[in-house]
């Protein structure tokens, strides 16, 4: 069976139990696959990467909802009343 590896740099599942820094480092900031029988078991995905990823989720989650919301309803509010 072929599976897509979505990434540009792999390692192997011995190498990351071997030194996970140096596997971890070794594609300079960007996601590692790594590979259990040459198919990828994981995605090793640096902080920073992981972060953006959230940001980005979140992101489609409140266009989502606003999208959802936009022909609802709406309450007219006067600033002086607040």
């Amino acid at each position: 069976m072929t599976t897509r590896i979505l990434t540009e740099a792999a390692a192997s599942i011995s190498e990351l139990k071997a030194n996970p820094m140096k596997v971890a480092l070794s594609a300079d900031g960007e996601p590692i696959a790594v590979l259990n029988r040459n198919e990828p078991a994981f995605y090793c995905v640096p902080a920073e990467a992981y972060e953006y990823l959230m940001d980005r989720v979140e992101d489609l989650e409140l266009i989502a909802l606003s999208e959802q919301r936009k022909n609802e309803a709406s309450v007219k509010v006067n600033l002086n009343d607040l």
